[in-house]
């Protein structure tokens, strides 16, 4: 029985999984982006997406870590030196699955595209960098510059006459038939 067994076992015994998931995370990490199944890549998102999380700090423990996981050097030092300087402002979701609407041949499975997200220079738009955090904040909203605040008070004043105007335009109904 599978009580409380979550995850995708993938159809593979305990030791092959994890070694199929080290492999996949090693080419995603050297690559920047790799093809495979929409199951695998799923899977792969669950296993990789803490690896990078743990990458942000750079010490030794947290490289011993992530070493127990990926057991390849060059997949290591990429890991902490290029991906985690591009996603150390990124709270989560490192990864993009795009799936490519196109099956295996051999097996009918479906295959997708999968990324990391800060890597792919097509989806960033121009002018949004960084965005830095905002937070909303009362006391901002109700200064004003005296010259701005008085164009903005002429202008609340026009989009208070339009309606009044297009209400006054229409004809009444008429009541009866």
């Amino acid at each position: 029985m599978r009580h409380g067994k979550k995850f995708n076992h993938l159809s593979r015994q305990k030791g092959h999984r994890e070694a199929l998931l080290s492999n996949l995370a090693t080419s995603l990490i050297l690559s920047k982006r790799i093809s495979t199944t929409v199951a695998k890549a799923k899977a792969l998102r669950k296993y990789v997406e803490p690896l990078i999380t743990k990458a942000k700090d750079d010490t030794t423990h947290s490289r011993r870590t992530v070493m127990s996981y990926l057991q390849n050097k060059e997949g290591v030092r990429a890991l902490f030196a290029e991906v985690a300087g591009r996603v150390g402002t990124r709270p989560g979701g490192y990864t993009r699955i795009i799936k490519m609407g196109d099956v295996r041949l051999g097996d009918n499975a479906e295959m997708c595209l999968m990324e990391l997200v800060d890597f792919n220079d097509i989806y960033k738009k121009d002018g949004a960098e960084k965005k830095g955090k905002t937070r909303r904040s009362r006391s901002k909203g109700k200064k004003e510059d005296e010259s701005t605040g008085a164009a903005e008070v002429a202008t609340a004043e026009k989009k208070e006459e339009k309606p009044k105007a297009e209400k006054s335009a229409k004809p009444a109904k008429k009541k009866g038939n």
